[in-house]
């Protein structure tokens, strides 16, 4: 195999739960006097850990956002993913393979430690991600699109930022990746191939990733 160390994103890469995550973040923000369709979630939020969609409201309209936004918005997504969350088809496959070649792989997302931990218990996917394979964007100063998460993993990982690969959905991801030197496919699914730009290989198909990376 090209490369020693696999890392994937999280949301809508490992668990389908970009839908969901995306409907709640544009319903609380029109909520709270921000109008944001869903397409504009997607759009400006996809990948993006929360401090930066704290940013973007207060530059675009000068208002902050609550105090207790992060941990209402938390509530009402955990609530849905309980009810609704699924696994990315195909994703368990991947990994069961991963795991029996010996191959290391680990996860770097942007969202929080307890959104990660969530995710994995209601799909199943915690049975491949003991603690050692987890890093969030909480981890780091900066999330998405600065370099520092993937450069963290690699480093907690034990391998050359150069010997990784990520594998990522939203085009913050492919921007992260590439300023930490690393190799990232782009995973098509839900993103239009023209926003993941700059990626080394776009596909659609999870189950197409294991002979991808050969």
């Amino acid at each position: 195999m090209r490369y020693e160390l696999v890392i994937f994103d999280n949301d809508g890469v490992l668990v389908d739960s970009e839908p969901i995550s995306n409907r709640h973040l544009a319903a609380f923000l029109t909520e709270l006097g921000h109008p944001t369709s869903y397409e504009d979630s997607v759009r400006d939020y996809m990948g993006s850990a929360m401090h930066r969609i704290h940013e973007l409201v207060l530059e675009r309209t000068g208002q902050r956002l609550p105090d207790d936004f992060d941990d209402v918005f938390h509530a009402r997504v955990f609530a849905a993913f309980e009810r609704e969350l699924q696994p990315v088809a195909g994703v368990a496959g991947v990994l069961e393979k991963l795991a029996a070649d010996g191959v290391p792989y680990c996860v770097a997302s942007s969202g929080s430690h307890a959104r990660i931990r969530v995710g994995h218990r209601v799909t199943g996917l915690d049975r491949w991600f003991e603690e050692s394979r987890i890093f969030s964007s909480q981890d780091v100063g900066r999330g998405k699109p600065a370099p520092d998460l993937f450069l963290h993993a690699a480093e907690r990982m034990g391998v050359a930022p150069g010997r990784c690969v990520v594998v990522e959905d939203s085009p913050l991801g492919v921007q992260a990746a590439l300023a930490a030197g690393m190799d990232v496919y782009g995973f098509t699914a839900m993103t239009p191939a023209e926003r993941l730009a700059g990626a080394q290989w776009l596909f659609a198909d999870m189950s197409e990733l294991p002979d991808l990376l050969i």
